[in-house]
């Protein structure tokens, strides 16, 4: 037997469930891994809460690491010992988790597994943003909402690196410093009630930026046009405010033939070979150091109501984790 966690019916944290089931045997395409670390993210609150459409009983958990345990009899990809980190199969909030084989991907030796749980679609999503939807760099000014977030930190992180100038946007004095930390030259606070376009406009010169990087959404959208450039692009990649209302045509043009996109990873890593390239690259760059994580907070399974809380009141500065009790994390080599 082994513990997951499951819910019966959607609703507040609460209805999340510490249960005992047979550790599930893998079909001829799957791996069966021991979890050590699993991503709390939004997806896993909007199934839970209802706003997402799942088959119950269900247990989430979208991102996951761990050590494979046992493979199916036609999978050639990994081999029973091999550190593994996966995302986009559900099932991770678990000691024990089957995947489908071509999800997994390889965790290299001195990465420990938390981390790579941690890095894993943050990193890829704002490695993409960064290196594939638009083109920026030297001279170029961004702005990213959501400075101190899972994805924004990072995406401030690559930016900087690609030589651009990056104005933040954060909820408080405490996200402000995480924000600046991660690389913003300067931070834009309360920006969801008090708005944000006059001192974008301010700190760019009248100018306006270059591209908008928006994970919030229905908050910020509608704003975030009028602090783009003539050309400007907005880059919508979440709504953890709520879905942005229909955009007409007519207002990219009226505000300077502005771009407009909603970008999905999954639309720009299509294959296996490219999902490991990108993998490779993020991983890379945290073991370098190029790439700074935070972990907020690494709970236990049966803690996953109080990891659901933190994510959803924003209290919480970085990844935030769930873990088996007695998972091994660390860094050897099969």
């Amino acid at each position: 037997m082994a513990a997951r966690i499951t819910f019966q019916e959607q609703g507040a944290p609460e209805v999340l469930a510490l249960v005992d089931c047979p550790v599930p045997t893998p079909a001829p395409d799957q791996v069966l891994v021991r979890v050590a670390a699993a991503g709390v993210n939004f997806v896993d609150l909007y199934q839970r809460s209802g706003a997402y459409t799942v088959q119950l009983p269900f247990t989430p958990g979208f991102e996951a690491s761990g050590v494979v345990e046992q493979v199916g009899e036609s999978v050639t990809e990994v081999a029973v010992g091999d550190r593994v980190a996966w995302f986009g199969s559900p099932g991770g909030y678990a000691e024990y988790c089957l995947v489908p084989a071509q999800r997994l991907l390889p965790v290299p030796d001195g990465l420990d597994l938390e981390s790579a749980a941690a890095a894993l679609i943050q990193g890829m999503t704002a490695h993409f943003l960064a290196h594939d939807v638009t083109e920026f760099g030297p001279g170029s000014t961004v702005l990213v909402h959501a400075a101190a977030g899972g994805v924004g930190a990072l995406l401030c992180q690559y930016a900087v690196r690609r030589g651009a100038r990056v104005i933040g946007t954060a909820s408080g004095a405490v996200k402000a410093a995480a924000a600046h930390a991660a690389g913003a030259e300067h931070v834009v606070l309360d920006y969801s009630r008090s708005g944000f376009r006059e001192q974008v406009r301010e700190l760019t010169g009248g100018r306006g930026v270059d591209v908008v990087f928006d994970g919030v959404g229905l908050d910020t959208a509608l704003e975030g046009l009028d602090c783009l450039r003539p050309r400007g692009m907005l880059v919508l990649f979440g709504q953890t405010s709520g879905a942005v209302e229909p955009i007409d045509p007519q207002l990219l043009s009226a505000k300077g033939s502005l771009f407009l996109t909603k970008a999905s990873l999954s639309h720009y890593d299509t294959d296996r070979a490219a999902m490991l390239a990108r993998a490779g690259a993020v991983f890379a760059d945290v073991l370098a150091g190029r790439l700074r994580l935070r972990i907020h907070g690494s709970y236990l399974l049966a803690d996953a109501a109080l990891a659901h809380q933190a994510l959803e009141s924003r209290t919480a500065i970085g990844k935030v984790l769930l873990r088996p009790a007695g998972s091994a994390t660390g860094a050897a080599s099969r």
